[in-house]
């Protein structure tokens, strides 16, 4: 059976994810949301936990945490059994609550605190449960843009002393989460294998330090990161496959229409690697971060509709191994 890499160290920094067993509830009513909050206190309070942020839906969740001590799979477990357990009791219900095991991210800093904390609050307005975050109970959003019903639990110095020179932190978080959507996108530019949030140099120090020189046989993250891939020689070869100059495509200012379907299988392939980022990916291009999302958009339609594109991309993968 698979595992999921949880890499623990002391101070390390989480953006935990859990959905709700086949994308069901994992709250009825209110008593369960306050339930929920409460599990959240018992766990920082025994395992030694800083939380930062934390917004409760309807069918998951999103945390928002520090480890003092190498403790993220216990404190999970615990979190989730604990609730489980409370939840199934109330309710007369038995069985599994949760979706499989939760997701992490390993984050870099306080900097990626404050644009997570801002994503996790914004999740009601997307999800249209709400027009306006502040009419949203079920989040640290409060605390943070107003400085109200601060549980003794939750941490919000760390991010709110990012606001220097400001008369008012609280003012200030709120009129930048308000504004947060137009740069979300951004914030998943540094994901990096899915696990790591932050830059190159964060990742392959974390990667350094916690991935084994042999991958654990149930653990596929670590076999996935473990074959890393030369970009550039990643470009050369499946361009020799495609019969194209790839520096043509940085000087030229138009390019036929066939060049552009060879370039944006180029972008594809190194976009699907998931082992760079977009900004680094239209670097090799002259293209912007934004383009080269919008140029994967258009390569996916493409594949949908083009049996014969399809096999072509499979076999340059296969030639060149990734």
């Amino acid at each position: 059976m698979t595992r999921a890499w949880r890499i623990e160290y002391e101070g390390a920094l989480y953006h935990v994810l859990s959905r709700g067993n086949e994308k069901r509830p994992i709250v009825f009513d209110d008593q369960d949301r306050k339930m929920f909050v409460n599990c959240i206190g018992q766990m920082a309070e025994r395992f030694e936990i800083d939380v930062f942020a934390y917004v409760l839906m309807d069918n998951h969740y999103h945390l928002l945490f520090r480890t003092s001590r190498a403790n993220l799979s216990k404190c999970m477990h615990w979190f989730g059994v604990t609730y489980t357990n409370r939840f199934n009791s109330r309710h007369a219900r038995s069985g599994h609550l949760f979706q499989g095991r939760f997701k992490n991210m390993v984050v870099e800093n306080d900097a990626y605190l404050l644009q997570l904390s801002y994503y996790i609050h914004r999740n009601p307005l997307r999800a249209g449960l709400t027009n306006r975050l502040a009419s949203y109970k079920w989040s640290s959003y409060r605390a943070y843009a107003y400085g109200k019903a601060i549980p003794p639990w939750l941490n919000t110095e760390l991010i709110l002393s990012q606001f220097i020179n400001v008369v008012d932190q609280n003012s200030a978080y709120r009129k930048h989460a308000q504004k947060y959507s137009k740069e979300e996108h951004r914030l998943w530019e540094d994901l990096r294998h899915g696990i790591f949030l932050g830059t190159p140099s964060f990742t392959e120090k974390i990667k350094k330090r916690h991935l084994p020189d042999v991958p654990h046989a149930e653990i596929p993250a670590q076999k996935k990161i473990k074959k890393s891939i030369d970009a550039d020689a990643v470009i050369i070869n499946a361009a020799k496959i495609l019969n194209c100059d790839p520096r043509r495509y940085r000087k030229a200012l138009r390019i036929s229409a066939v060049d552009k379907v060879n370039r944006d299988l180029l972008i594809y392939l190194l976009w699907h690697t998931g082992q760079l980022t977009n900004q680094q990916i239209g670097e090799k291009f002259g293209l912007s971060y934004s383009a080269v999302s919008s140029r994967v958009r258009i390569f996916k339609g493409l594949l949908k509709n083009n049996r014969e594109l399809e096999d072509m991309l499979n076999q340059i993968k296969s030639l060149i191994k990734i």
